[in-house]
């Protein structure tokens, strides 16, 4: 194994982490204009970035983002949980193990059926917490002190609430609504070929009975594995 590929999910960390902190820094202090476009196609590009760290953290639950080194894995995915939103990484690593133990049953915490807004809102129930919330608003009313209310709640809170649902529409809704065939063991569907929207959409985590099928691979490689799936 070459070094670029031992240190890829590294590099892919400090890539996605360094573009959400330049992104961040740049807008959460810009004088800007309503009227500008760059400013509601930033809010997207953040919440994509949003999206990148919790894949991250994601990754480094199921021991992907650095295997050779477990606890710096797990430094790496608990200081992107921080990040996004200050999540709890020993909650979410918890609980996302029971959900590939138990998919898509009644030991599964994401999975929940009926309605989309019921679901999603059982979905952000499981994980957010006082000591989350707490910690959002302090770090808000400090953050107020030196940057414009506006650019806070537009490029750094907003971009994260889009992420949640970036995340559970394309990494939990549509693969596992639904009945599912009996032989089907990853309770999970796939979103169709496509890997420039699959990357645009999620990170490639809409090849979702891939994810399951294959959890040790982390989210690039994820393309590979459909290809394979399809051939």
């Amino acid at each position: 194994m070459d070094k670029v590929t031992k240190f890829q999910g590294i590099i892919w960390a400090v890539v996605l982490i360094s573009l959400w902190s330049a992104n961040l820094a740049y807008w959460i202090q810009v004088d800007f204009s309503w009227s500008d476009p760059f400013v509601y196609l930033s809010i997207l590009i953040q919440t994509h970035l949003y999206t990148g760290l919790f894949i991250t953290s994601h990754d480094a639950i199921h021991g992907v983002v650095y295997a050779e080194n477990p606890r710096l894995n797990h430094a790496i995915g608990r200081f992107c949980t921080i990040l996004f939103a200050f999540n709890d990484y020993s909650t979410l690593r918890a609980k996302h193990h029971l959900h590939h133990a138990h998919v898509n049953t009644e030991g599964d915490p994401d999975v929940h059926q009926g309605s989309f807004l019921l679901w999603w809102f059982k979905f952000i129930w499981q994980y957010v917490t006082w000591k989350q919330v707490l910690a959002m608003a302090i770090t808000y009313n400090v953050l107020k002190i030196w940057f414009p209310m506006w650019n806070l709640i537009l490029f750094w809170e907003l971009p994260a609430i889009l992420s949640t649902l970036q995340l559970f529409i394309f990494g939990t809704y549509l693969p596992h609504r639904g009945e599912h065939a009996p032989d089907n063991k990853q309770q999970s569907r796939s979103q169709s070929r496509n890997h420039v929207w699959a990357f645009i959409s999620c990170y490639f985590f809409g090849y979702h009975f891939e994810h399951h099928a294959h959890p040790y691979l982390p989210w690039y490689k994820l393309p590979q594995a459909k290809d394979e799936n399809l051939a």
